[in-house]
């Protein structure tokens, strides 16, 4: 089957959107949890995804709705953190919400998602890039992004045919989403005989890497790749810049913000990140794209049309099926192939999707990028 295009605080906190309303909540209404990080030091990546996730809401509903019932979005903030991850999803499943777009982070969306699979809920995260969440056999996740096993060869084989370094570090923030980018990465890098003579972790939330940098001085690393999010990396290029350390950088999607430029000013510029295709970019999206930027939206952040794509399938999915049950949702979303403004969509028995494209970019020091493969 094929189906067309055509055819948002440390506790839970919740808002519903139906259309343009505000908290009006009905019978007649199918609503969909959108759960990522309205708040803590990654809400930039949650407010890309909860501006796709609301603009395709506001369209659906807006072209009719869904089988003559209104998509009512419920926000819910999980700031990224597993222990809230696991509260945002038994609040979902007390409120008798059926379907979640979400969650942002792979070590909150990985708790969620068992609890989701055991409790019957579908769940589309647009974001969460770790192979382990869709190993478990689950039969309600799924996603509409790539994974770090097919990310991380295409940076690897970036690194080692078009960079070349001679000594490479390779760093990670310890979580499960950082530290499994940067291994796919060192595992390709070292398959292509690079020299990897640094692989290690820095902590989540730290802000002096003065010892760090002295030790990638006396390695005489000349490039580092990073997998992680981007205050971090963000402060290893301001400071290895500061004590005179010149080497390469890149990271994953996770530092493909513009506050990385923020942190890092000039030092940013020549960055390289790994990003889903800019689908901002596509002819196909023109209209879309206009729409967001009518209401002063960047339509190109990477979870932005991901997450549109997240919502779209579920309400094209309850419209042709004419059923609200998730299972059977769940079990035609495998059988299916969608047109969404991240191309045709189509799912393995893992939930996966069958085919991403991600594309190396240069970053600049104004927050743009320019793609070089």
């Amino acid at each position: 089957m094929k189906i067309s295009r055509n055819s948002l605080l440390g506790a839970v906190v919740t808002a519903a959107i139906v259309g343009g309303s505000g908290l009006a909540q009905a019978a007649d209404t199918i609503r969909i949890g959108v759960v990522g990080p309205v708040t803590g030091p990654v809400a930039q990546y949650g407010e890309m995804q909860m501006i796709g996730a609301k603009m395709a809401v506001e369209q659906i509903n807006a072209a009719g709705g869904v089988n003559g019932k209104q998509i009512e979005a419920v926000v819910m903030d999980d700031v990224c953190e597993p222990k809230q991850a696991v509260a945002v999803a038994q609040k979902i499943v007390n409120d008798g919400v059926q379907y979640v777009v979400g969650h942002l982070c792979s070590g909150s969306t990985q708790p969620a998602a068992e609890i989701y699979e055991d409790e019957g809920i579908l769940m589309i995260t647009p974001a969460s890039t770790s192979p382990a969440i869709t190993e478990q056999g689950y039969k309600m996740i799924f996603r509409t992004i790539g994974l770090d096993s097919q990310q991380g060869p295409v940076a690897g084989r970036y690194i080692a045919e078009t960079v070349k370094p001679e000594r490479m570090a390779v760093l990670h923030d310890k979580q499960q989403y950082g530290q499994g980018i940067a291994t796919a990465v060192r595992d390709t890098v070292e398959g292509m005989g690079v020299n990897v003579v640094l692989f290690e972790g820095i902590n989540s939330g730290q802000t002096d890497f003065s010892a760090l940098i002295t030790k990638m001085k006396k390695e005489k690393v000349d490039f580092v790749y990073y997998g992680g999010y981007h205050p971090e990396l963000g402060l290893i290029l301001r400071q290895s810049a500061e004590q005179g350390f010149d080497a390469g950088f890149m990271g994953p999607e996770g530092v493909g913000n513009k506050d990385i430029s923020a942190i890092a000013g000039a030092a940013s510029e020549g960055l390289l990140v790994s990003l889903p295709a800019d689908f901002a970019a596509d002819p196909n999206n023109a209209e879309l794209v206009k729409a967001f930027e009518a209401r002063n939206e960047d339509p190109s952040g990477p979870f932005v049309m991901p997450s549109y794509a997240a919502v779209q399938i579920i309400a094209d999915t309850i419209t042709a099926t004419g059923s609200e049950d998730p299972a059977e949702l769940a079990e035609a979303m495998r059988a299916t192939t969608y047109e969404t403004p991240i191309g045709a969509v189509a799912f393995d028995e893992k939930g996966d999707l069958k085919e991403f494209q991600f594309v190396i970019f240069d970053w600049h020091q104004d927050g743009s990028k320019t793609a070089v493969q």
